[in-house]
């Protein structure tokens, strides 16, 4: 999130080569659409957090807010998960989303990274690019530079029909995204704009920075951008640091700040909703621009949520509400009216607002345990010392680490160069501890292991820290030790869960106190459809793990919070037949299950029973 790309001219004039059809220009105070005034009246919808059934829908709440403008960051880590193979498919159709933004008579603003920050994971840059020798991320290097030109050349092909050049509804794109916070490196910044002018040709492109930041995150010949809460200030800093006239135009809030997002923790609290619509008033009444960060922030699917930067780690929630205008659900807020009635001030004949149908509740339905994860393990890379997920071709999710004691060993267990996110040991199956970089002090696990004995470490990535900068490699980094003592051969199995497993077995499975991960089986009848259908999975008693209903990953559960339920898009569910749910959960206990469908969602916060007595 929170930085627009630059505006750039690209060293001609602001007047479009192809004005037959289409062109998108400004002067000192304000932008024009073939010829014609656009004071852009924007909010944030990444289409890769909505389900592209609901696109449509999420458009026509955007004009009934009032908006005319769509501005949208693009996930590269999704569209290349792994290198060399693109996915343009379902959420990825990025021609499909803006296709729809023109059919809802919409204008786009596109921010295609290649970093986007958007709390996500790495900030939207693919996790398998820590593996490239002699790459730098976000800086004038070539590796990185020669990929995010390949990364960018296929969004290209994707969308040239679509371009305003083009007739389409894509009026400009931005450059990086706040790079001014972490360097002032022009050359990096000119690099990444050629890429875009080859990929995107004619369209205009801008930075978008914090108001601290502007002066070294601009680039000249692309219009400046600032982002934040405190419009004001951050124009009249903009207007005071940015002197180069090829980067003046109109005044605009590329990232009008609503809320702000949510981290897991048993002591950190729901953002809500109570973002001040005053803000507009002012960028309205004086002609401005502003685009409403998030107008809808939807849902980190899988395990597309990042993580703040810096120890101890702080990951993203599941929920993108960000106490956005539209809700994780898409319907409005409470924020949604003073918005509107906001905007109204300026902009006559705004849409009604449509009607949207409560979602509903779905009785207790069972939950039966029918696997043990470890009986489902994949072949095993075998090394000397344990390998980063990355080297294993793994991106997200899981890795099981598996030693064969051949001499006896006790004390403390310390999994490699500090915690990459969270360890739970096991000896011989049965679970020792908890070892969670969320917190200052994570816990101490000790073990007693006798020669035959197996050590199992199952890490999991809770989300690289979304700055785009710093080293996240996840998975086990150095040696491990038990007691001072390193530990050398190890097996590695990888557990991705790139989608819902196959095959489990029909019979129930009897559950022994503290042992493995284990996977439940549910089901469910929905007699609805479409929004109407739409729900949050509640899972009473349960502690941590992930969900597929019908094979879609709605992300993780975490019994500390504050995200207490998961969104459940009545589009994925099947009418008048089964939907199944699957659950894998990390620290299965002895007593039934059940799950249930609520029609309203709480936040809350409960004590981690893994570290009790963690800071």
């Amino acid at each position: 999130m929170r930085f627009l790309g630059v505006l750039m001219v690209l060293g001609t004039s602001l007047g479009l080569t192809n004005a037959a059809t289409g062109n998108f220009t400004w002067d000192s105070k304000t932008f024009y659409v073939n010829g014609v005034q656009h004071q852009i009246i924007g909010g944030q919808i990444d289409p890769q957090r909505v389900p592209r059934e609901y696109w449509p829908q999420r458009l026509q709440m955007a004009k009934s807010l009032g908006l005319n403008t769509i501005f949208s960051y693009l996930y590269w880590q999704d569209i290349e998960e792994h290198q060399g193979k693109f996915d343009f498919t379902g959420r990825n159709d990025v021609a499909a989303w803006f296709r729809a933004i023109q059919d809802a008579g919409l204008k786009a603003v596109l921010r295609p990274g290649p970093y986007v920050c958007a709390e996500r994971d790495w900030g939207g840059i693919p996790g398998w690019l820590s593996q490239i020798p002699g790459l730098k991320i976000r800086s004038n290097n070539q590796p990185f530079l020669d990929l995010t030109a390949k990364y960018l050349a296929k969004f290209g092909e994707q969308l040239a029909p679509l371009l305003i050049t083009n007739g389409g509804p894509i009026l400009m794109v931005q450059i990086e995204n706040e790079y001014g916070y972490v360097g002032n490196d022009k050359n990096y910044l000119k690099a990444l704009s050629n890429s875009l002018s080859r990929s995107f040709p004619g369209l205009k492109q801008y930075t978008n920075d914090g108001a601290s930041a502007l002066k070294s995150g601009f680039l000249p010949g692309a219009l400046a951008v600032v982002d934040g809460g405190g419009t004001e200030n951050g124009f009249r800093t903009l207007q005071s640091t940015i002197t180069d006239p090829s980067s003046r135009g109109p005044l605009m809030n590329g990232e009008l700040w609503i809320t702000w997002f949510d981290v897991w923790g048993p002591k950190k609290g729901h953002a809500g909703n109570n973002g001040n619509a005053g803000g507009v008033d002012f960028v309205l009444a004086n002609g401005h621009h502003f685009s409403l960060f998030m107008f809808h922030g939807g849902t980190s699917w899988g395990f597309g949520n990042g993580a703040q930067d810096g120890l101890p780690v702080q990951p993203f929630t599941t929920s993108y509400d960000y106490g956005a205008v539209l809700d994780a659900t898409g319907r409005a807020a409470s924020n949604f009216a003073p918005f509107r009635n906001a905007i109204a001030k300026k902009v006559s004949s705004i849409p009604a607002v449509p009607s949207n149908p409560p979602l509903q509740a779905i009785a207790n339905f069972s939950l039966t345990p029918v696997a043990n994860w470890f009986d489902m393990l994949p072949k095993a890379v075998v090394s000397s010392t344990p390998k980063v997920m990355e080297a294993l071709g793994q991106v997200w999710g899981y890795v099981l680490y598996e030693h064969v004691i051949t001499a006896a060993a006790s004390g403390k267990v310390v999994p490699g160069n500090g915690v990459r996110d969270r360890v739970i040991v096991y000896v011989n199956g049965a679970k020792q501890g908890v070892i969670d970089g969320i917190y200052k002090t994570p816990a101490t696990v000790n073990v007693n292991l006798n020669p035959g004995d197996k050590l199992w470490l199952l890490v999991e990535n809770l989300g690289r820290a979304d700055n785009g900068f710093s080293d996240q490699t996840k998975g086990i980094l150095g040696n491990v030790t038990v007691g001072g003592n390193t530990l050398i051969q190890w097996n590695h199995y990888s557990l991705p869960l790139d989608g819902a497993p196959s095959g489990l077995p029909s019979t129930a499975l009897s559950i022994k106190a503290n042992g493995a991960p284990v996977w439940y089986r549910g089901s469910f009848a929905n007699t609805r459809s479409g929004m109407a259908a739409d729900t949050f999975l509640d899972l009473p008693g349960g502690i941590k793990g992930v969900v597929f209903v019908n094979r879609h990953n709605l992300g993780r559960y975490w019994t500390i919070g504050p995200q207490q339920q998961l969104f459940v898009p009545g589009a994925w569910l099947n009418t008048n037949t089964t939907n199944e749910v699957l659950v894998l959960e990390l620290d299965p206990g002895t007593l039934s299950r059940v799950a249930r469908g609520l029609a309203t969602r709480t936040w809350g916060n409960n004590a981690d029973p893994d570290c009790r007595n963690c800071t």
